[in-house]
């Protein structure tokens, strides 16, 4: 009789805790939260106002969290979400 043992080994990607892993979005995604043209918020980056890296081909990506704060910061000050907290135009 013969016994066969198996063992795996976990890599960091599948026990990492997705919540501690940072999301990105793209300028896209972020304009359709705030409602403005994607170039408006490549411009905010640019100046400062929002939050980027670069990633290796050049490409801006914004994070999630950051976008978020910004966002509910908005809501509170204005009730609605728009591009005023910002400094931009709409």
């Amino acid at each position: 009789m013969t016994t066969t043992t198996t063992t795996t080994t976990a890599t960091a990607a599948t026990t990492a805790d997705p919540t501690l892993t940072p999301t990105y979005l793209l300028p896209s995604e972020v304009a359709v939260r705030f409602r403005v043209d994607p170039k408006t918020v490549t411009r905010w980056a640019k100046q400062g106002k929002l939050p980027s890296i670069r990633t290796l081909g050049g490409h801006r990506r914004y994070p999630a969290d950051a976008v978020d704060k910004l966002l509910a910061a908005d809501q509170q000050q204005s009730g609605t979400v728009t591009a005023a907290a910002i400094g931009g135009e709409g």
